[in-house]
């Protein structure tokens, strides 16, 4: 099937029970923000200066891990800033998986290879068999150095903290916006990208289960993106979110003051949503997208949905964000746009207000939003629901899973280096020099 049983049942059999219920609001997924420090600057990432006060501040472990005991999603989503940067990002996944929650750790994958090392020192002393034999392998895939290897062997430098280790409940979810020059570019940094591609080789190696999360901007060529998804599919990446770059207002205005670029350039509004996403139909027959058939008809413009961001709450250093992940209002606890829990959040929010409704904006700042946050536990909890679409996606979840496409290639996609300004980015860009 497309995707795992027990993740399927699980989140199958928790929707269905809310049903039962007659519950009227719930949340699908938590996206769990426990800092807003991150190591990156992304063009059209908003969420480090929105939160510029607040960088040095932690959400400590104990109200992580109560959160998701609150709200009850079945799924986790840990972002940020970057999550692996979080001291007890260690113990927060434990603490999660403990709890029986689906975990999704949404990194830029810098430090993705430091940590899967730390869980091989751990191992090694209960079966160093078995971690040679991945040592060999990683070395020959030049995927570690003899140092690397080296420091393994000599087990875990505190044998009493916990590490990351594969679980059927756990995704890596390895932020990817496009090939090698693109992707740097927009995270104004060179060698993220092939960073990435190391990290994903070991995790898969490792037998960690991957995932990866793409944005779509005005300039995002998705001839482009269809290279890179065959590409990951060959490397054997477990799923892939995509989603439409939204002009939310913390973007927006790191864009003009930092960048000094139009955001009218650089994100998408609904009409070129649609044409950017024209052939999801046909992608979410090739490849293993994590959402509903429902949405991708959404986001090709096939049929229409309204927004349900209260399914996917949002929970930091502040508070429950209100009333979205994108958007912050003078609500909550003081008029500081956070509540102190996810039932007032519910409670309180004047979710009528929000979101596109027969094409009409309830919301200015809801016209051009098409995002997965808003609109996908729409879909999921056939909120829209239209003849047919149980059926619809029943099928698509207990399809076949997509095969690699055997279309990627390895060579094609590092074009960063002879790209004359791949490697150079922000506004500081140069025209690149005349071959001699």
């Amino acid at each position: 099937m497309r995707f795992p049983l027990a993740l399927t049942t699980k989140i199958a059999a928790y929707i269905v029970g809310h049903k039962l219920r007659g519950t009227q609001k719930f949340a699908t997924v938590l996206q769990l923000e426990p800092l807003h420090t991150c190591n990156l600057t992304c063009t059209g990432c908003g969420r480090i200066r929105e939160y510029s006060t607040n960088l040095k501040d932690l959400l400590p472990l104990d109200d992580c891990l109560a959160a998701a005991e609150e709200c009850k999603a079945p799924m986790v989503s840990i972002c940020g800033g970057e999550p692996l940067i979080y001291p007890q990002i260690e113990a927060l996944v434990q603490g999660l998986l403990d709890q029986k929650r689906i975990v999704y750790i949404c990194t830029n994958a810098m430090f993705m290879r430091k940590k899967m090392r730390e869980w091989m020192a751990a191992q090694y002393p209960k079966r160093p068999t078995f971690i040679e034999q991945k040592i060999t392998a990683l070395s020959d895939a030049g995927l570690m150095t003899e140092k690397d290897a080296a420091a393994i062997q000599q087990g875990p430098k505190d044998a009493a903290k916990p590490t990351i280790g594969p679980s059927k409940w756990l995704y890596w979810n390895v932020h990817l916006d496009g090939l090698e020059r693109t992707h740097d570019l927009i995270v104004e940094r060179e060698g993220v990208f092939r960073e990435c591609i190391l990290a994903i080789k070991m995790a898969k190696i490792l037998g960690y289960q991957i995932a990866t999360n793409t944005t779509v901007y005005k300039e995002t060529d998705m001839d482009e993106v269809e290279q890179m998804l065959d590409f990951l599919s060959d490397l054997g990446v477990d799923g892939h979110t995509i989603t439409p770059g939204y002009e939310y207002d913390a973007a927006k205005k790191d864009m003009i003051k930092r960048l000094n670029l139009q955001p009218e350039d650089f994100f998408l509004t609904r009409d070129l949503t649609v044409k950017k996403f024209s052939r999801m139909e046909q992608w979410m027959n090739r490849y293993t997208f994590f959402g509903t058939p429902v949405y991708f008809e959404f986001l090709a413009g096939k049929r229409d949905l309204t927004c349900s961001a209260w399914a996917i709450p949002t929970r930091n250093i502040r508070g429950w964000k209100a009333p979205c992940y994108f958007m912050t209002d003078s609500v909550g606890t003081n008029g500081t746009g956070h509540f102190n829990t996810y039932a007032e959040l519910l409670e309180h929010v004047d979710w009528s207000k929000y979101g596109v409704v027969n094409g009409v904006a309830r919301d200015p700042r809801c016209e051009n939003c098409m995002t997965h946050c808003g609109y996908e536990p729409t879909a999921s909890l056939g909120l829209n629901a239209q003849k047919g679409d149980t059926w619809k996606t029943i099928k698509f979840n207990f399809a076949s899973r997509p095969r690699p496409t055997g279309k990627g290639n390895e060579v094609a996609v590092y074009n960063g280096v002879t790209s004359g300004n791949g490697h150079l980015t922000g506004k500081k860009a140069e025209p690149a020099a005349k071959a001699s």
